[in-house]
């Protein structure tokens, strides 16, 4: 067999297995239908509204619209549906960019992956929350900007236990969970890897391999006080006679003073320099320490591996539910697919698109500052000539005077 061939057949093969499941830039019309808002928190008014916009700041208005909250202080519940897929035994890649060109306060900025059969006029958060497989992206409220990452497992939510820190200023950042079968992943920031590892070490989905051994206890006589009181250091004679305090002997009554009439006159009290606070016997090594203590561990045997932490049987749709104290936050460039190499002909694209913000940004400052700085040189101008015009004035008057 011809080698070039093979390996043309090996691309080949490469690119027909791969999926994008979900895929949405906002750059095909008809986004309403697309994305379902849900009816929840509608009929009390605490539902916010989206639109299509590129926000303030862009290179290409018309590429670069995406889903936008617009009220503030509000819910935000929208998802939209896709084909069935279960991730087992493939990598799953959830990717998409968001801009909080709000300089956003408090809000969330993240994706839920839901299962098939899922209603989106029924999405929502709450205490009867949607039930999710995934939950991904950035949250920021005050002083805490993290990217969540979070799995669903018999029942309960688990947060992950490393900390990843979410972007929080006016430009688009592109978001990139990588989940692999064999139970690792990777969560990346404009296409830089910020966290990666194994999903068991992680995140407390399992028992712990290891427990304390409940047989086992520390012996009553174990001595762990590394230090202990001198026995043979004494306290000196008259120690506890020294005053925290004494009379400023710099101190002098004022002449001033009337004993009659102030009273009889005390100096101001100082710390007393000879004072050495209560007495304790120094500290020494102790004879008797073992050390510290440690408690023997044992196979937990309620621990039992899971190849397919990663895995779900079904994902059906991708839903935005969040709160927003300030609103003006745009969702893009959403793509669902098992091969990163897709997500990450993408990178330099949004690359792109942030540097083009940023330079408009930059422009828009400046045109800003030298707005300001030709006001503030005018307005001395604007207060000689009114001091003028004042002049003129009261010279008029000067020579109504000298008519009269």
């Amino acid at each position: 067999m011809h080698l070039l061939p093979f390996l043309t057949l090996i691309s080949f093969v490469a690119i027909v297995s791969s999926h994008v499941y979900f895929q949405d830039d906002f750059s095909k019309p008809g986004w309403e239908n697309r994305w379902i808002v849900s009816s929840w928190k509608q009929d009390s008014g605490e539902a916010g509204k989206w639109d299509l916009s590129a926000g303030k700041l862009f290179g290409n208005e018309a590429s670069e619209k995406g889903l936008r909250t617009t009220e503030d202080a509000r819910f935000y519940d929208i998802s939209a549906k896709f084909d069935d897929f279960s991730n087992k035994g493939k990598t799953l890649v959830v990717q998409f960019s968001v801009k909080h060109e709000q300089n956003i306060d408090c809000g969330g900025g993240y994706v839920k992956l839901v299962p098939h059969g899922f209603e989106p006029k029924e999405f929502r958060g709450g205490d009867k929350e949607t039930t999710y497989n995934i939950m991904f992206g950035p949250d920021i409220c005050g002083a805490t900007k993290k990217v969540h990452l979070i799995f669903h497992n018999k029942g309960t939510n688990h947060l992950i236990k490393k900390n990843v820190a979410a972007e929080a200023d006016e430009f688009t950042h592109l978001y990139t969970a990588v989940i692999e079968p064999d139970n690792t992943y990777r969560i990346l920031v404009d296409g830089e890897e910020k966290q990666s590892g194994k999903i068991e070490e992680d995140w407390d989905i399992l028992p712990p391999k290891k427990i304390k051994d409940p047989q086992v206890s520390k012996p009553l006589n174990w001595v762990d006080e590394r230090m202990i009181d001198d026995p043979n250091d004494k306290k000196p004679e008259g120690y506890d006679d020294i005053p925290s305090e004494i009379a400023d002997p710099d101190a002098s009554k004022p002449d001033d003073w009337d004993d009659e009439l102030d009273g009889d006159w005390e100096a101001p009290k100082i710390a007393n320099p000879e004072y050495k606070g209560e007495w304790a016997p120094k500290k020494i090594d102790n004879p008797e320490y073992k050390g510290e203590w440690v408690h023997p561990e044992i196979d937990n045997p309620d621990y039992s591996e899971d190849p397919n932490l990663y895995a779900y049987d079904s994902f059906g749709g991708i839903g935005i539910d969040i709160w927003q104290v300030k609103s003006g936050t745009i969702f893009d460039n959403f793509l669902i697919t098992d091969d990163f190499s897709t997500a990450e002909s993408h990178f330099e694209e949004v690359k792109k698109r942030r540097e083009g913000e940023r330079k408009v940004k930059e422009e828009r400052d400046k045109e800003e500052a030298d707005k300001r700085a030709a006001e503030a040189k005018e307005k001395p101008q604007a207060a000689e000539t009114d001091s003028d015009e004042s002049g003129d004035e009261h010279a008029g008057h000067d020579h109504e005077h000298e008519d009269l």
